[in-house]
């Protein structure tokens, strides 16, 4: 120690470790504790833009047909600095726009390509992410040039769209309208493991058995987008490797047919790489050095050449034309027996036996010299496995069909995640209503609202049953694909109407009461439920001293069965609900973890949860009508007693299970009530007992009712895409 430092600071004025999320961190030191900064990622600090920039608004600005003009001539023009593979960045564009949409998963919806979050880590730093760094680079000037009338995450979707165009593919449509974020998605969970690329036994119970993968998970390994292409844990055999694939699209939401079809559809344009040396290559770009300025995986090795690439380690075309939008991948596939070999990086891949020159595709930099074609295991699989071979027959027999099935798939994978046609924007949109766009009908909105009003609080339903019944109706919408909510009334379809969640006798009895109250006022039934929460909070509010109006935009519509892909909302049933103190079962993740989650989704802040869970629990919304929470003596008003009664010393917590505790009375030793995690969180957790705190003050009961009011209609509005 320096005599004249008696801080031990050695002269440094910085503190050191405080970008490394080590040391100093509060989750580092108590790694069990709730982290809340899930539901303040992103925050409006980090966005540039302002409060007063609307990028649908820019959309309208933007000349689409010189983007593309543009795009296209970007296309061939190969730069020094990353050479363009046969003089066509194509197979890179496309590659990019898809590892930035296919990291899309079904379970929570998280993934996709709607934020451009692949500029970031860790996305930025996959392995199976290598040298899209270039291909961001490369794009850079035609972001410059359009500026803020294009997204990051638009410009990205549309060079892959583009670049299919420009290979000769009729593509399906286009739709802009993705906004980009400007801090990491640090919410997602993608997975367990701590290195890249670790065995995926360890995402498994049983490896041999995909379906047994761990959720949400979708990719086989981290660091993946969807499965090995060397094989199971790098080991070949197609056979197994179609399992694997079959699981990974499915979990995207794709089914065989659409799988093969984007399998086989994307590897007839462009290249694998590995012509080289793998461990010669830099680091990834979050790794490396600031010279570097975001450039990674730099190859010492490359000299200019595009054949010198090394990326995933495989390395050649997998038809005679890269560039060419045809049928040879299936000619090649189907047309030659193949051999397992090795790429000059060390990787498994499949070459063919006994090829015909000309059936070679050239060096992707001297078009002089012939190279060997290629298949990956996955492509393999088309090939062994029954169901996709006949898939793969349909096509070959048919190629138009395999084109329209091609560009369906490719707009669904590159669209999944954007959530109804409300928010598709530009000239390119399709006309069609595709069921996996979960359609809606536009919903009338010249009905008499005060007098449904009226009818609702007429017809003897109960505060909790009208709060209760909107909020599981609305509850479902996930911001991460803008899938669910309360517009469409899909309650009232399977498979929500069987939900556990939903308690389906009650919802059966309200909505008995409510449908007649729709029919004769002329709304639709979606309006009408959410319109009976607002009156029982309304009701409830009044109750408590309060004379509020909650917000209310008429509108929506009632969705059918025949608009309703049934499978796809299994993925959106609640497993467990804070909000309504309830758990389907007893798991592993903990019920604040996955109030959390569900907050998350629904977009809330850690306030407007604590303002939710408080009011919910004094409105008696429990599922089951369980009394865990319910620390009032007036259960039906909008009170703050569930904050005042936590923060009073003159009770004390008593766990009585793994899950279930009593609020005891100091003195006397009776139990007051009951309570859950859910419930006692809020006062355990420091950040959310401030929030507790301010609720629980004496000259806050005003403050409470009116951020109640805003946190409710914002849940009851969040999928109102045609508004909002």
């Amino acid at each position: 120690m320096d005599g004249n430092d008696p801080k031990g600071m050695s002269g440094c004025p910085v503190m050191h470790g405080g970008n490394t999320g080590t040391g100093s961190s509060v989750m580092a030191w108590w790694p069990r504790a709730l982290n809340l900064d899930i539901l303040h990622q992103h925050d409006t600090k980090p966005d540039p833009m302002g409060p007063d920039f609307d990028y649908h608004t820019e959309l309208k600005k933007l000349d689409v047909e010189a983007l593309k003009a543009d795009m296209k001539a970007l296309l061939k023009d190969s730069q020094d600095w990353w050479p363009a593979d046969y003089g066509h960045y194509g197979g890179l564009m496309i590659r990019l726009a898809w590892h930035s949409a296919g990291s899309y998963r079904l379970a929570d919806g998280r993934g996709g390509g709607g934020a451009g979050n692949i500029r970031f880590a860790p996305l930025n730093s996959w392995p199976d992410n290598g040298n899209l760094d270039k291909a961001r680079r490369l794009l850079w000037p035609l972001k410059k040039k359009y500026g803020n009338a294009i997204s990051w995450a638009d410009l990205i979707l549309l060079a892959g769209t583009i670049a299919y165009e420009d290979m000769g593919l009729k593509t399906y449509g286009f739709g802009f309208g993705r906004e980009d974020i400007w801090h990491p998605e640090i919410d997602t969970y993608w997975g367990a493991e701590q290195e890249w690329l670790a065995p995926s036994d360890t995402r498994y119970e049983d490896v041999a058995k995909p379906d047994t993968m761990e959720n949400p998970l979708a990719a086989v390994q981290m660091g993946l987008i969807y499965v090995n292409p060397e094989g199971v844990n790098g080991e070949s055999d197609p056979l197994k490797t179609a399992g694997q694939v079959r699981e990974t699209f499915a979990r995207m939401a794709m089914d065989d047919e659409e799988t093969a079809a984007l399998t086989c559809g994307g590897h007839t344009v462009g290249k694998a790489h590995g012509n080289g040396d793998a461990g010669a290559l830099g680091a990834e770009p979050e790794g490396g050095e600031i010279e570097n300025q975001g450039f990674g995986w730099l190859n010492p090795n490359m000299n200019g050449k595009a054949a010198n690439a090394v990326t995933s380690g495989l390395e050649g075309a997998w038809t005679t034309n890269p560039t060419k939008f045809d049928m040879g991948y299936f000619e090649l596939l189907f047309g030659y027996e193949w051999e397992l070999k090795k790429s000059p990086a060390g990787a498994n891949q499949w070459q063919p036996v006994d090829i015909k020159e000309e059936h070679m595709p050239v060096d992707a930099t001297d078009p002089s010299i012939r190279r060997m074609p290629i298949m990956t295991d996955a492509d393999m699989a088309m090939k062994v496995d029954p169901a996709y071979r006949a898939i793969c027959e349909k096509f070959m027999a048919d190629p138009a069909f395999f084109k329209e099935t091609f560009a369906r798939a490719w707009f669904k994978l590159t669209h999944r995640d954007m959530g109804p046609r409300a928010n598709y924007f530009g000239p390119d949109v399709p006309k069609e209503d595709l069921i996996w766009q979960d359609p809606i009908p536009a919903g009338p909105t010249g009905w008499d609202v005060e007098a449904a009003k009226k009818a609702i609080a007429d017809s003897g339903l109960s505060v909790s049953d009208m709060v209760a019944t909107a909020w599981d109706s609305a509850r479902t919408f996930r911001g991460s694909d803008k899938r669910g909510g309360a517009n469409g009334a899909r309650i009232r379809l399977a498979p929500q109407k069987d939900w556990e969640g939903n308690e389906p006798d009650r919802l059966a009895r309200v909505l008995g009461v409510l449908e007649p109250i729709a029919s004769k006022v002329g709304a639709s039934i979606a309006d009408i439920i959410v319109l009976a929460g607002n009156v029982g909070v309304e009701q409830a509010a009044r109750a408590a001293g309060h004379d509020v109006t909650v917000p209310f935009t008429p509108g929506r519509g009632d969705a059918t069965d025949a608009m309703t892909d049934g499978d796809s909302f299994e993925s959106l049933e609640p497993l467990a609900d804070g909000y309504r103190n309830w758990a389907k079962a007893d798991y592993v993740v903990t019920p604040e973890e996955m109030l959390l989650d569900r907050s998350q989704l629904l977009g809330l802040t850690a306030p407007e949860m604590t303002v939710l869970v408080g009011g919910m629990r004094v409105l008696g919304t429990n599922h089951g009508d369980t009394r865990h929470g319910v620390f009032t003596d007036r259960e039906g008003q909008l009170t703050t007693d569930f904050f005042v009664n936590l923060t009073d010393m003159a009770y004390s917590w008593v766990p009585v299970s793994k899950s279930t505790y009593e609020i005891r009375d100091r003195k006397t030793g009776t139990t007051k009530w009951t309570a859950a995690r859910a419930d006692l969180v809020f006062g355990s957790n420091s950040r959310l007992r401030a929030y507790a705190e301010l609720y629980a003050q004496d000259d806050n009961e005003a403050k409470f009712v009116r951020d109640f009011v805003a946190a409710w209609t914002k849940v009851m509005e969040a999928d109102r895409f045609d508004v909002n």
